[in-house]
This record gives C-alpha cells, structure tokens and sequence, in this order.
C-alpha cells in the first residue's frame, strides 16, 4: 500500500501523486460507489500499486474542508481575484466570494488585478483595500504587465493547495500565466456586449506552483449560500465575529435587536456601512430562500 494525493481527475481515472514524487493512474474501488462516496481531487488517499503508475484507491483519508463546484478537497488558500476595471470592481460580489471562503474555513486572500487600467478609480480601490486589510484580510494590488507586481504573489503559494476564484474576466488564468508561464493556460476573451469572460477550464487539475499546488479550475462557480445557516452568516464576517460578545443579548442576530455591539461599530465607522449593508442583504437572501430537497 502507498499513500499520496489526487492531483487530477479526469474520465474516471484518478492520477495519485505518491509522496515519492510518483504519478499514479488510479481507479477507485467499486465500494466508494456503494457507499456514495467520490474520491475528490485534493483527497490524500491510500492506494494498492497494480501495475506499472497504475493502482487502485483503497481509502480516502478525513477531508479538512470540500467543495462542490469545483469538486476538490482539502484546500488551503483561496485568492478571490477581483479586477479594478473590465469587468469593474464590485465590493458586493467580493464579499459573496468572501463569505463563502469564511464558510469553508479557508483562507482567503484578495488580489485585485488590472491596476494598470484602473484610471481614475484608483484612490477609490486604495481606500477599499484600507477597509479589508482592517478587516484582517491580505490585498494584492496587481497589474500583468508589470513584473515587479506580480513578484510579490509568489510566497503566497508555497505550502498551499490553492484554489482561485473570481468572477469570470476578472483574470484568473491571465495572471497564473504571467507569473508562471510554463502554465499555458487557456484564457478566454471579455465579450464586451456582455462585460464578463468565457469559461475556458473544464476539468480539476492541481498544478505544482512555487512550492505549492494550485488548482487550474475557477473556485465557487456557484455564488449561493444554500450550504450557510442564518446563525454561520454572522462567523463570515470577521469584523462581526470578533464583536458579537460585546451585543447585550447572547445569539443576537445583528439585526433588529437593541443595544448591538455590531450596529454601533457600524454607527461609529469602526464597519465599513457597505459591508453591513452586505451582510443584512445576504441574512435577508438566507431567511427568504427556497429549501432544496
């Protein structure tokens, strides 16, 4: 028996790297589908070597964390790219990455891409990446054509298992490939009717990447909060989280309640009033939404 982690999923074959450094071609056993289970990529898991790089999964080792769209476990990190201009940066669709990563317990970093042709709105962007590092987030401000830029992204995944998310166009696949080349990966162009980009992945890779692996599949293509309870909505937000003890009545919502340690964080500008904002759009998006069966 060896052990490794699924790297690639692709036609009912998974390709395990063992922790020789070996890629394996792997099938799953037929009792994961008897109990339901999909080996995911990501997955460590135990593996009986058949062949030459070729064996059978025996067991998938306990998951940290998941995700269903894209199908892959144990992730680390996620860069939410956002972009200054083209499709233009929207704090709203951010935060709906934002809270969704919160959800996962992953780390979440911010790197904000197309400084280039931010123009104007520059002093805007800067007083946005204020508000987030405040919050106790990671801002990257970054543009493809400059080098200089894009050096300081590299530590960033070393010891990781990344996964980038993003609105589509935003330039995902663009800076995986100016910061590594040898990537190649596909990019697809903005359609300018529409002001949003083409898919152009198709399948969960895990890609090595200064020290770390990183997935080549876009992160969170489903924007809904089916998986979060009203009670989780509150942990997602840090700056709410770390204040929830000082409202004077215990399981308060941040919402209608009096005497809200949150509220008056956000009177007070302590809480940016936009990520407020957010946070009673996405309760009411909770509280209002339809049970799936």
């Amino acid at each position: 028996m060896a052990t490794g982690r699924i790297t690639k999923a692709l036609s009912g074959f998974y390709y395990v790297e063992s922790k020789e450094g070996e890629t394996y071609q792997c099938k799953g056993r037929g009792v994961f589908r008897k109990r339901n289970i999909t080996p995911l990529v990501g997955d460590m898991v135990t593996f009986d070597i058949s062949g030459q790089h070729e064996g059978y999964i025996v067991e998938i080792h306990p998951r940290e964390n998941e995700l269903v769209r894209p199908p892959i476990a144990n992730i680390t990190q996620a860069i939410i790219v956002c972009s200054a201009m083209k499709p233009a940066f929207n704090t709203t669709l951010l935060d709906r990455f934002l809270v969704l990563v919160e959800s996962k317990d992953i780390q979440p970093v911010i790197f904000l891409t197309k400084m280039d042709i931010a123009g104007q709105e520059e002093a805007n962007l800067v007083s946005y990446q204020r508000d987030y590092e405040n919050i106790g987030y990671q801002v990257e401000m970054l543009s493809v054509e400059n080098i200089e830029t894009l050096s300081v992204v590299e530590s960033y995944f070393k010891d990781n298992i990344t996964v980038i998310a993003g609105q589509s166009g935003v330039g995902k696949s663009s800076l995986l490939n100016a910061i590594e080349p040898s990537l190649l990966l596909k990019t697809g162009e903005i359609s300018d009717s529409l002001g949003r980009g083409k898919h152009t992945t198709r399948h969960v890779e895990l890609i090595p990447l200064y020290g770390g692996l990183v997935a080549d599949t876009p992160g969170f293509s489903s924007l809904d909060f089916q998986d979060i309870s009203l009670e989780e909505l509150a942990d997602c937000f840090p700056e709410i989280r770390e204040r929830r003890q000082g409202c004077k009545f215990r399981g308060c919502m941040h919402h209608k309640e009096p005497k809200c340690a949150v509220k008056a964080a956000v009177e007070e500008g302590e809480i940016p009033s936009y990520r407020y904002d957010h946070y009673l759009r996405f309760f009411e998006e909770i509280q209002t939404r339809k049970p799936r069966y």
